[in-house]
């Protein structure tokens, strides 16, 4: 089995800043079809999100999990499952083994599912979800979407492809099965 680690604010929904009110989830446009179209290629759907909020008490895990579960609804409306999601609840002064671009998600989601990473994209709008991908050998494609096009310039020769948004994406990686 196929799958695709994806970061959530950013990449499939609007970054809005530590994101604690699930009635402000706004997915980006062509982020459900590109998923939909990952998933139909036969790739199983996996977030890992940096939510350093927590760690800052700026919002608590359960809040968190709300605004996940209102991501996944509008997800599923277009028939996107995601399978499972990893978070990361500490301050980056924590320095703690699962902040991304740290491996502890990827390595949590490979335990869970035996997933090969070198079977795997990993895709993101930061620096960080680029060497995530590059730390277990997994693709990575930074996405222009939320802060996608600042750090461009440092994905460059990093990240496998450089994606206009998700479907974009999806479209590179059917391009690359």
């Amino acid at each position: 089995m196929k799958y695709i680690l994806l970061d959530r604010d950013g990449t499939i929904i609007v970054d809005k800043h530590y994101l604690s009110d699930p009635e402000r989830v706004e997915l980006f446009p062509n982020s459900a079809q590109g998923l939909k179209t990952m998933q139909d290629a036969g790739y199983k759907l996996l977030v890992t999100t940096n939510q350093s909020g927590i760690g800052r008490g700026y919002y608590s895990e359960e809040d968190m999990h709300a605004v996940n579960t209102r991501m996944s609804e509008l997800l599923s409306g277009y028939g996107v499952e995601v399978k499972a999601i990893y978070f990361c609840p500490h301050a980056p002064e924590e320095d703690c083994g699962c902040r991304k671009p740290a491996p502890g998600m990827f390595d949590q989601a490979i335990d869970d599912f035996g997933l090969d990473p070198k079977e795997c994209y990993v895709i993101g709008d930061k620096l960080c979800d680029v060497e995530l991908g590059l730390a277990r050998k997994a693709r990575s494609i930074l996405v222009r979407t939320g802060k996608g096009r600042r750090e461009e310039a440092s994905c460059v020769g990093k990240a496998d492809y450089i994606a206009d948004d998700l479907l974009d994406a999806a479209n590179f990686i059917i391009k690359n099965k």
